[in-house]
């Protein structure tokens, strides 16, 4: 049978999304070819032998447009042969690359193929590739009169539902920056990251937030229309126990496993196993809880039989959700910290969580890794991987 290996995953610091930020005067088809030829750089790999580059990006016009991924190809100085396709499945989009080209290594589509993401929000801006228009249609509309939210009456209306205080958000805040600061000072994080000219670390962990500093901002999200509409919210979310507007680029080599040992090539882990799911579009963010027992049940484990897990941090209220309803042990969720601390460039975010899912399980010994990810519209992807 055949098997889908990580040889190695790599990715960028992590800059924020801002006209100041540390990448911010990078074109992102520059930002992804660096990391694309770290990466072939890094494994060694003939790059002849690369078969297809799938790249996750979420906002795909103006300078992320027409198929960002075979332009960062070709400015990386990979062969004219090697092919390449672009992707969306909102902040999933980077995960989703790594299943689908793990998917077609299983199926014998592929034997070797790229697979990673890249997202400039300093540069090209959410909701920009909407123009103006209408992006839902009237059929939409008619199901949901009413409709849909942003994602962070969503992250107010979870925290509501499941009763998660503001106190418990903050908190959670606080210690996904002392972790992020905590493994960037052991070294952790420096294992995946590729050097942008002088740029070496992430930009967004912040050594001098604390639960009190967190506790004094305000919510970001309150607006009347949506008290009117969901009297149950108690505005708790913030700037500060949400994720980071983020830069950033990752990807990873992905091989059949008997070809990777026979060209000499290490594999890290397998990825093994596979969930998608959809849930209530106005929740938005809940469906990683189906998803991961979707995940669980076909592998045939328990939560507890998981090593570690990378719960994106879209907002803490997210993860705090997930963690009550799936029994997971808190200590093995986000040990390096997650995208509150870290950022969250949408197109490239499941780089970094798998890179540091990697990195984790090398550290403790562990067995399996399980990442989930939230995403716009209502859905999740949740993936599983074996260390080898």
């Amino acid at each position: 049978m055949r098997r889908a290996v990580i040889v190695d995953i790599v990715r960028s610091p992590f800059g924020r999304g801002r006209a100041s930020g540390a990448l911010a005067a990078m074109h992102p088809v520059d930002l992804y070819a660096h990391v694309l030829r770290a990466l072939v750089s890094r494994t060694g790999v003939d790059p002849a032998l690369i078969e297809d580059v799938i790249t996750g990006c979420v906002i795909q016009v103006a300078e992320q447009s027409g198929n960002i991924g075979r332009q960062a190809a070709l400015a990386a100085g990979l062969p004219e042969s090697v092919a390449a396709v672009t992707l969306d499945r909102k902040c999933g989009s980077a995960q989703q690359a790594f299943d689908f080209a793990a998917q077609g290594v299983i199926a014998g589509a592929y034997d070797v193929a790229i697979a990673g993401g890249v997202e400039m929000m300093s540069l090209v801006p959410m909701r920009i590739n909407r123009m103006g228009k209408d992006n839902e249609g009237p059929m939409f509309h008619a199901r949901y009169p009413q409709g849909l939210v942003r994602q962070g009456i969503s992250a107010e209306l979870i925290a509501a539902r499941w009763g998660i205080s503001r106190e418990a958000m903050d908190q959670f805040s606080a210690a996904s920056h002392r972790r992020a600061l905590a493994a960037e000072d052991a070294g952790m994080t420096a294992r995946s990251i590729v050097p942008i000219g002088l740029i070496d670390r992430d930009e967004g962990p912040r050594r001098d937030t604390s639960f009190e500093k967190l506790s004094t901002l305000k919510p970001a999200f309150e607006e009347e229309v949506a008290a009117a509409r969901f009297p149950e919210i108690r505005w708790s979310v913030t700037a500060g126990n949400s994720s980071q507007v983020t830069d950033g680029a990752a990807a990873a080599l992905i091989v059949e496993e008997g070809l990777a040992r026979k060209l000499g090539l290490k594999p890290r882990a397998a990825i093994t196993h596979f969930a998608v799911h959809g849930d209530d579009p106005i929740l938005m963010l809940t469906a990683i809880i189906p998803a991961t027992r979707k995940l669980l049940g076909r592998a045939g484990l328990s939560i507890d039989a998981i090593d570690a897990f990378e719960v994106n941090e879209a907002f803490a209220s997210v993860v705090l959700a997930w963690m009550r309803d799936t029994g997971a042990t808190p200590g093995k969720v986000n040990a390096y910290g997650g995208a509150i601390a870290l950022g969250h460039p949408v197109g490239a975010s499941g780089g970094r969580l798998l890179a540091n899912l990697l990195t984790r399980l090398e550290e403790t010994g562990g067995r399996y890794g399980l990442q989930t990810m939230c995403e716009s519209g209502g859905m999740a992807n949740a993936t599983l991987i074996e260390r080898l």
